[in-house]
């Protein structure tokens, strides 16, 4: 279970997206596209797949930043 910007694997992330919209546009290799729509701006997000292994902090700065969907909403506060 994620705990604020920690321990987020690529399932959560691609739960999380999906629960609000996003749809895969399409994979390279072991990164999964997401487009979706918030604040009626269209947003892609690049979630890196390493099978069960944990984001790390930084890349998951990254994919909030880029989702464009409040960083409040994303670690639950």
């Amino acid at each position: 279970m994620p705990r604020g910007i920690f321990n987020w694997t690529f399932s959560d992330v691609e739960h999380f997206l999906k629960e609000r919209s996003f749809r895969l546009n399409y994979t390279d290799g072991s990164h999964y596209y997401y487009v979706g729509h918030v604040s009626s701006s269209l947003k892609q997000v690049c979630v890196p797949f390493h099978g069960k292994e944990s984001i790390k902090p930084r890349t998951m700065s990254g994919i909030i930043r880029q989702s464009g969907i409040d960083r409040k909403e994303w670690l639950g506060k």
